[in-house]
């Protein structure tokens, strides 16, 4: 499989995600679930024009492009125009809501003042090992590329021009394929459709279709080409009108910070003002238009990473398989989600929230109450490689933030063995370290990573997690009336603050300190007040420590590093993550215009189709790494609910 980090668009229903470069190629596509499984190694298509051999689409010298979702949706336009040939494409690439089927619908225009006669290529090869054998098969105009769980079948309504089942990607190169078989071994096959001549000025129409089948139902070719056969009688125009019509629809529902409805407010918000002459008006629209992009791409976003079935939610379209640069990312980490469950809470998608905490955290929940590191969304344990508390914890502190918004009490009374369990399980980890019998030395054997996943120790960020699970707790308790416990909780509760002033403040600087190993300035420290409220904003020791993040942490662009000596991709990036979350503090204490400037600052480092990074080139200022981070957006939709509240 080629290096293809770069996810930079994406669409998708309820079982299928795919990502695509702004070339218009499919790199990744996702089924049944949001991170399992990935079908696709390689996946290309062309062009034949006249006597010239093969011309890909996707890559060519004399291919221009232009790339944009039709507005407020997950459909995707690509135009590409071969500027030797003056021929045109107009590629729309859409998931049908009710169909588990990719539809790839071409216009084709003829801008040159010769006629020009066309075939259409494609080329596809398949992710295969010795225990996921894929072979090809055609069969009534369809290619079948089939292994033993899974068949991949691609297929248009115009027959077969040629196809080539065995070292495809050499063969197409001269833009002619030929086979004898009709049934192959290899998990590469190229197929060809005549799409004829086109005259000057003229524009011909067709579509490829993607159906995946997973073999649950139905394994026999013929089931399957039966239903094939259905979806060929597709209306795929007003297939493509239905989709619009949905997502159209779901951003109007989930407009939770009335973005869309109270533009007025929102763009004198994002000024500052209320005065607005012509000049400051144009750079509020402007203002207003690049945030609106992120905001409605953020609601388009959420329902591709979230499991509709189990409620767990991927913290990002997966980037990296081989691991060649990091540990990957399409799972499920807890902590990120709650992160996430926040925004979605304030996006109108309490549902989604519930769900992943009734369903998804019942089901990952370990006998002894706590939570791995991470998941698949289906609720399968995913590769973990330590232990992290303040997975466990933030769990319940997330728990009473969905209630407040909800006032749900069946909901609380649904997950109360949950947190109760959870609970005991946090209790076991700090008993040794809180013990008032035992020194300030920290038994080891309560050590777990920081949230970043890289240190080992005891970590005043987890510390405050375990704070606010226990003030959580002692809120659900008396919300349910179940009161016996209450005491004993708030003891507990004081009983860490106290610790973590005693234990994390260096005595000589009065600043926090983030873990019992080490004095390095981590924006997690905010943590201690936003969002876990351990400490207060006003304390000297924390202004001191924000004092000393603003020296350390801040790059000359404005925006935040992690944390010190940061290694992770060279280190020296800021995070949207860090620098939103220092815009929290900064509303925290009143400090709105500042917040305003970090948030603008991470506006204008979006993609061009409104996707926040995991970071941002510090020289170019541009999205690095992964593109359409769930925590990056979450991040953001809880920064803009905190800096413009009062609009609605």
């Amino acid at each position: 499989m080629k290096k293809k980090y770069y996810n930079e668009a994406v669409i998708g229903n309820e079982k299928i995600v795919a990502s695509f470069s702004y070339q218009g190629e499919m790199l990744r596509l996702f089924y049944p679930t949001r991170d399992y499984r990935q079908f696709i190694d390689t996946m290309y298509t062309g062009v034949k024009i006249n006597d010239s051999s093969f011309i890909c689409l996707q890559e060519d010298i004399n291919n221009q492009y232009e790339q944009y979702y039709s507005e407020n949706t997950n459909i995707l336009n690509t135009k590409i125009k071969n500027t030797y040939f003056n021929l045109s494409i107009l590629q729309t690439d859409f998931v049908s809501i009710e169909k588990n089927v990719i539809i790839k619908k071409y216009k084709m225009t003829n801008e040159n003042t010769i006629d020009l006669e066309v075939d259409f290529l494609l080329y596809s090869k398949l992710l295969s090992d010795s225990n996921n054998m894929v072979g090809s098969k055609i069969e009534q105009d369809i290619l079948l590329q089939y292994s033993h769980d899974n068949t991949y079948c691609i297929f248009s309504k115009l027959p077969i021009l040629g196809y080539r089942l065995n070292h495809g990607e050499e063969e197409i190169k001269s833009g002619i394929l030929q086979d004898k078989d009709y049934i192959g071994m290899a998990n590469d096959s190229a197929i060809s459709y005549k799409i004829g001549n086109l005259k000057p000025g003229e524009s011909k129409e067709f579509e490829i279709f993607i159906y995946l089948n997973d073999h649950q139902e139905k394994y026999q070719f013929d089931d399957i080409i039966e239903e094939i056969n259905q979806i060929k009688k597709m209306d795929t125009t007003k297939e493509l009108k239905k989709v619009e019509k949905y997502w159209n629809h779901y951003v109007k529902e989930h407009d939770g910070l009335k973005v869309l409805s109270k533009k007025e407010e929102w763009k004198k918000k994002l000024i500052g003002t209320e005065e607005m002459s012509n000049e400051i008006d144009k750079m509020a629209c402007e203002k207003y238009e690049n945030m609106k992009q992120i905001y409605v791409r953020s609601i388009l976003l959420f329902p591709l990473l979230s499991n509709t079935e189990t409620g767990g939610i991927s913290a990002a379209i997966e980037i990296d398989e081989d691991r060649s640069q990091c540990g990957r990312y399409s799972y499920c980490w807890p902590r990120d989600a709650v992160f996430v469950t926040k925004a979605l809470d304030l996006l109108n998608m309490t549902e989604q929230t519930t769900k992943f905490y009734t369903n998804f955290c019942k089901k990952t929940q370990s006998k002894n109450g706590m939570w791995e590191q991470r998941f698949y969304t289906d609720g399968r344990l995913a590769p973990c490689w330590g232990y992290q508390i303040d997975e466990t914890a933030s769990i319940l502190y997330g728990i009473y933030e969905h209630y407040k918004m909800t006032k749900d009490k069946e909901f609380l009374k649904q997950v109360y063995p949950m947190c109760q369990k959870a609970n005991v399980s946090l209790g076991t980890f700090s008993k040794e370290t809180f013990n008032k019998q035992v020194s300030n030395n920290i038994n080891t054997k309560q050590e777990s990573y920081d949230l970043w996943e890289m240190h080992e120790g005891i970590h005043l960020y987890s510390l405050s997690a375990i704070y606010a699970a226990l003030k959580a707790m002692i809120a659900i308790e008396h919300e349910l009336n179940e009161t016996k416990e209450i005491e004993i909780l708030e003891e507990k509760a004081e009983k860490i603050k106290h610790y973590c002033i005693e234990n994390f403040c260096d005595k000589e600087s009065k600043t926090l300190k983030r873990s019992n190993k080490d004095n390095i300035v981590d924006i997690s420290l905010l943590g201690t007040v936003v969002p876990f409220s351990m400490l207060d904003a006003d304390q000297k020791e924390v202004k001191n420590t924000i004092e000393k993040i603003n020296m350390t942490l801040r790059t000359y662009t404005g925006g935040y590093l992690r944390f010190e000596k940061d290694s992770y991709l060279g280190g020296n990036n800021p995070w949207p993550i860090a620098t939103l979350w220092m815009a929290l503090y900064n509303m925290k204490i009143g400090n709105k215009e500042e917040a305003r400037k970090q948030i603008e600052l991470i506006t204008k480092t979006a993609t061009k189709h409104g996707f926040l990074a995991e970071q941002i080139d510090n020289e170019t200022m541009q999205f690095k790494w992964v593109i359409g981070l769930g925590w990056s957006h979450a991040m953001y939709i809880i920064a803009l609910s905190c800096l413009f509240r009062d609009v609605f």
